[in-house]
């Protein structure tokens, strides 16, 4: 019954995501949202009498930190425990909607995704890291800073043909 209901609710929400009849998908979030998440729920043979499984192992979700997914989850399995016994999806979805906040507080966007493999952080940097850093940018006069300063817009972007050249027809 819960399954049909779910269905029912959302019907149309690219947020929701029906894997099987028993486990599913539900995106925290806009796509453009750093703070976005995608929840996998699986449902054991006993739901809802025992909590469902939940996870953000999907590949969404490669950019927030363990300790955050940690913090994530156990948030939502205390509101799971609360709500033993019952029908809890559309409540554990729509209260992670409303504290999505609250969960991601501590959330900052890793620069590179986190993989199963990528858990030792101690290794010494390659030999190719260090040579690049030492390359230093091109330094430009106070003079050639001028020049560019005066050719560009507010925004420190080029006016549109800057760089055209204008073709004259010789008789």
């Amino acid at each position: 019954m819960e399954l049909e209901a779910l269905r029912s609710i959302y019907e149309g929400d690219d947020c929701f995501k029906e894997l099987s009849p028993t486990s599913f998908q539900f995106r925290i979030g806009d796509h453009e949202d750093p703070k976005a998440f995608l929840l996998d729920v699986s449902w054991p043979e006993t739901y809802p009498e025992t909590a469902p499984q939940l996870s953000l192992q999907a590949f969404f979700n490669n950019r927030i930190s363990p300790t955050t997914k940690q913090v994530v989850i156990s948030k939502l399995e205390e509101q799971a425990e609360v709500n033993l016994g019952t029908a809890m999806m559309y409540t554990l979805f729509e209260w992670a909607k409303e504290n999505q906040a609250d969960l991601m507080e501590n959330h900052q966007p890793l620069k590179e995704a986190v993989t199963p493999d990528s858990t030792n952080d101690t290794e010494a940097p390659s030999p190719v890291s260090v040579s690049k850093k030492k390359e230093k940018k091109e330094q430009l006069t106070k003079a050639q800073k001028r020049k560019l300063i005066s050719r560009t817009d507010n925004k420190g972007e080029l006016p549109r043909g800057w760089n055209w050249v204008d073709v004259v027809k010789v008789k």
